[in-house]
This record gives structure tokens, C-alpha cells and sequence, in this order.
């Protein structure tokens, strides 16, 4: 392509970026810049290189969640959307104050899983690579191979003294997104806790395109098979699409607000409202969060807590309550994933949690008052470490799954049976 062209592509991107380009003085000061690079430089550089620079720049100044993806990289991008991709199945985010990576949820039955890598693992190196500075785009991009084959990751879990190195064999993805808490002998999901009168419990892995037909799925299912009271386990739910949590949502819900998006003057550009149809009421409802509960599971979450659908139980959620839009530029330029808006809950408050909020501030979701149940970080690598344990139980082979001690669950169970007992 000539350099001119890919000049001009650059002023354009300027334009729908800044919406007032055609007449400020930065998109000429760029060109500007642009031109005398292609004419004092020592070396010869490629146009391509310094357009895509240019807009890794400009994204690399907005929030974390904002990015430039490269054409070599819109395969792989797209790839993860659709919860499918060869690699490790790993949700990663960056912490929002110190900005390092961290290990949103190990996705169940994944190698990551696997390998015994754990939520709030921060990964300090990919390879012989520090992670430092390093975009998710890019972490993400490091991680991926070709099947079967190896990359080493180095992580700093809370609590330890020493980072931990692991090895892990890179695989095609394939998620179930919706859980049970245990396998049945043909190695289906058991939806009913063991124990319990007739609890069901749903864990939701990340909201991708198939949650909503799951849970649409299983939960009627449930309901034939006298299910009583449901438990909706949220944690470590790094999120994913917005209509999987709007139909999860409906699901429970027979009117009123599910979620509005908000732009940057706090005004409502969409509403997503709840229907009669094909709404599941009638049983009592506890959700699971924790820290680690980010985006859509949010949504979930304040929905069915703001309109007393349900209690949650466990710790305040993460707090990523932003809207991305895909923007393609140019043929073959590839595209910007850009913050365009924020969720708000029913209630009328901001789900996003701001670099200036304090713990003060309404963010995120946090638990109805007297269901707040904290896990120190020592005893919660004990319950993931378990979890993964009831995971791998072969029931085929007559094994039993492992003894779990679960508090927040045990808390949901208690309230719920509570409930059943006072409407009998």
C-alpha cells in the first residue's frame, strides 16, 4: 500500500477517535510527525509499522480494557470471543490499582485448570518474558500456540514467598460454560447438591454465547425434577457477552430494568428489559461473587439483587462494569476494541469501579447485609485447590468426589433452607 494512503488511514483513525479532528490541529501534527520520520530517519521504515504504532499509542492512553488489534491479531481475538482457541484457558485482567496481571478464572477442565493455576495468580512472566507494561492483548497473544505444545509461566500467589513456575501444554479450548457441582457416573454435570432438599446449583463458567441456551436448558429441567431453591455460583466469572447475562437475567426476572449502558455524560444509550415469557419464579435464589467476579457476572448479580430475585452471598465483585465496541478500520487495518459506555445496575448506580473510588463508594456488587463471608487468601487456595479435586472425580470409575468445605456456599444453603422452612 502506498505510504500516502496509509497516511491518510492514520488522519481517519485520528478523526473517529477524536470526533473533531477535521479541525484540530493534532491530526495534522501527527502527519506532520509521520512525514518527517519517512524523511530524517536513519533507517527506511515501513508506513505499516508506524501506523499500527500510532494507534497502539493512542490506545495505550485510554483505560485497560481499550486496545488496538493488529490484523495478525484479529484471528486470535475473535477466536477467544467465541470461547473457543488453542491455549492454556485462562481468563486474565489487570488489577485496576497496581495494574499487573492477574488470573481471573482458570476455565474447569482447561490445561491451566489442570496445572493447578488458581484465580488471583499474578503472572510475572510468560516464557522468559516479564509481564510488566504488557497489555492483556499481548499477554493473551503470548500464551496462545499451537497445541500440544509448552509455555512456562511464572506466577506470585497471595501468601507464598516465592514465585512458582509452571509448565503448561497448550490445547484447543472447548467451555461448558454452566456447572454442577459434581459428575454423574456418564460424566453429565449433577445440577443438585449432594445433601441438600432439592438445592439446584448452577456454577457459570463465563458468560459466552451458549450460557443463555444452557440455563434455558437446565433450569426448567430442574424444576420437573422438584427443584426447591437455586443457587447461582458467580465466582471467579471473569464475564464475557452482555446478551448471555441479559438472558440469564430474564430468565428470573418478569419486568422491569435489567441493565442500562450509560455514555460518559451519564446518559442512557440502552435500556434491556426484562419479559413474562419464559420467566422461572416460585423458588428462592442465592448468588455467589467474589473478587473475582467481573462484567457480565456483575450484571447478573445487581439485576437479581435490585429486584429481590435473589440474595448474594460472599464478597464485593471486581468492579468492570464498561462497555467495549468493536470499530473496524480499514480493510485488512484491523480494529479498535474501544471503552464506549458503563453498565449501570436497576437501582440507577454505577457498576464501575473508577481508579479514584475508594471502598466507600458504590461499586460493584457487594453481598446483602449479614451474607458477607470473607475467605483469607491461605484458606481460599485450599478451596480452589479442593474444587479442582471434585472437578477430576471419576464417577465412571466409582471414585467419589472429595470432601469440600465450601463457606459462602454453606451460607446460600442456610439461607435458602431458612427460606423453605418459613414457606412451608
Amino acid at each position: 500500500m502506498p505510504r500516502r494512503n496509509l497516511y491518510l488511514l492514520v488522519i481517519l483513525a485520528v478523526v473517529c477517535l477524536m470526533c473533531a479532528a477535521q479541525t484540530s490541529r493534532y491530526g495534522s501534527l501527527l502527519r506532520f510527525a509521520m512525514d518527517q520520520i519517512d524523511l530524517r530517519y536513519l533507517e527506511d521504515v515501513d508506513a505499516r509499522d508506524l501506523f499500527q504504532g500510532a494507534l497502539e499509542g493512542m490506545m495505550s492512553r485510554l483505560d485497560e480494557y481499550s486496545a488496538y488489534i493488529s490484523p495478525a491479531m484479529m484471528a486470535e481475538f475473535l477466536e477467544e470471543i467465541d470461547k473457543e482457541f488453542g491455549g492454556l484457558g485462562i481468563e486474565i485482567i489487570l488489577d485496576p490499582e497496581t495494574k499487573e496481571l492477574l488470573v481471573a478464572s482458570p476455565l474447569v477442565g482447561t490445561p491451566a485448570y489442570e496445572a493447578g493455576i488458581l484465580a488471583g495468580d499474578k503472572i510475572v512472566r510468560i516464557g522468559d518474558e516479564s509481564t510488566q507494561g504488557m497489555s492483556l492483548v499481548d499477554a493473551a497473544k503470548r500464551m496462545r500456540g499451537e497445541p500440544g505444545t509448552a509455555v512456562s509461566l511464572t506466577v506470585v500467589r497471595e501468601g507464598e514467598t516465592h514465585p512458582i513456575d509452571v509448565e503448561i501444554v497448550r490445547a484447543v479450548i472447548k467451555v461448558d460454560t454452566v456447572l454442577g457441582d459434581t459428575r454423574n457416573p456418564d460424566g453429565t454435570w449433577n445440577y443438585f447438591l449432594e445433601g441438600s432438599e432439592r438445592i439446584g446449583y448452577l456454577r457459570i463458567n463465563a458468560f459466552a454465547e451458549e450460557t443463555y441456551k444452557e440455563l434455558a436448558r437446565i433450569v426448567p429441567r430442574l424444576i420437573d425434577e422438584g427443584m426447591r431453591g437455586l443457587i447461582l455460583d458467580l465466582r471467579n466469572d471473569p464475564g464475557g457477552l452482555l446478551d448471555a447475562g441479559v438472558g440469564t437475567c430474564d430468565l428470573f426476572v418478569d419486568s422491569g430494568v435489567i441493565v442500562t449502558t450509560r455514555n460518559r455524560w451519564g446518559r442512557i444509550r440502552d435500556k434491556y428489559e426484562a419479559h413474562a415469557e419464559d420467566t422461572y419464579l416460585g423458588f428462592p435464589m442465592a448468588v455467589l461473587v467474589n473478587q473475582f467476579s467481573a462484567s457480565a457476572s456483575e450484571i447478573v448479580a445487581a439485576c437479581l439483587q435490585d429486584h429481590g430475585r435473589a440474595i448474594v452471598v460472599g464478597e464485593r465483585t471486581f468492579g468492570k462494569g464498561t462497555v467495549q465496541e468493536l470499530i473496524e478500520l480499514a480493510p485488512d487495518q484491523g480494529m479498535l476494541k474501544l471503552t464506549t459506555a458503563s453498565y449501570w445496575r436497576p437501582s440507577g448506580v454505577n457498576i464501575h469501579r473508577h481508579a479514584d473510588d475508594t471502598d466507600d463508594d458504590p461499586w460493584g456488587v457487594v453481598p446483602d447485609e449479614g451474607y458477607e463471608v470473607r475467605i483469607e487468601p491461605e484458606a481460599l487456595e485450599k478451596l480452589f485447590r479442593a474444587r479442582i479435586e471434585r472437578d477430576r472425580a471419576n464417577r465412571t470409575n466409582g471414585e467419589k468426589p472429595a470432601p469440600f468445605e465450601d463457606p459462602q456456599r454453606e451460607k446460600a444453603v442456610e439461607y435458602l433452607e431458612r427460606k423453605l422452612r418459613a414457606d412451608r
